[in-house]
């Protein structure tokens, strides 16, 4: 059985996911470079660890150093924060890089035990979290959330940051 699926578009993002695994700082995987829209569940069977907008391979790291064994099945996510970022134009879920959508159609089919992920606090006031918490409750999943601050990571900002969790109870 394949250990981790990572999937992340981004060509520089995509060689630090190779430096991470190289160096042995996340689990040894494959990285799919394919937009999310074309991946199938298909294509996700086989393996333990699924990781989506994958970046660096932040959240196989987190997971490692919170003690998460390796062979336990979890998905994460970190969709795309522009549409819903202050920063940006706030477009929210009219915005073409809203992917939590096609996001949820591969968790609705593929039925993950435990999902984690991460966006900009400010999707809140777009009604981002009530959605996903709609979608993943009427799957039989089980929610949680909390914002916090990056500086309680003692990182030298406050960049607030929306996390949550789900886990399938059935």
């Amino acid at each position: 059985m394949r250990k981790a699926y990572y999937n992340e578009i981004d060509p520089n993002l995509i060689g630090g996911l190779k430096q991470a695994m190289l160096a042995g700082h996340i689990m040894p995987g494959d990285i799919d470079s394919r937009p999310i829209q074309e991946v199938k569940p298909d294509d996700l069977r086989g393996y333990v660890q699924h990781h989506f907008f994958a970046g660096i391979g932040g959240w196989p790291l987190a997971l490692q150093r919170a003690g998460w064994d390796a062979s336990r099945p979890v998905w994460t996510g970190s969709c795309p924060c522009q549409p819903f970022s202050t920063a940006g134009k706030q477009k929210g879920g009219a915005d073409d890089r809203h992917l939590w959508p096609v996001w949820f159609n591969l968790i609705r089919e593929c039925r993950p035990p435990a999902i984690f992920g991460e966006q900009v606090a400010s999707a809140i006031s777009h009604g981002w979290l009530d959605g996903v918490f709609v979608d993943l409750e009427r799957e039989g999943y089980s929610c949680g959330s909390a914002v916090l601050p990056a500086c309680a990571v003692d990182a030298p900002h406050r960049r607030d940051r929306l996390w949550f969790g789900y886990r399938d109870w059935e």
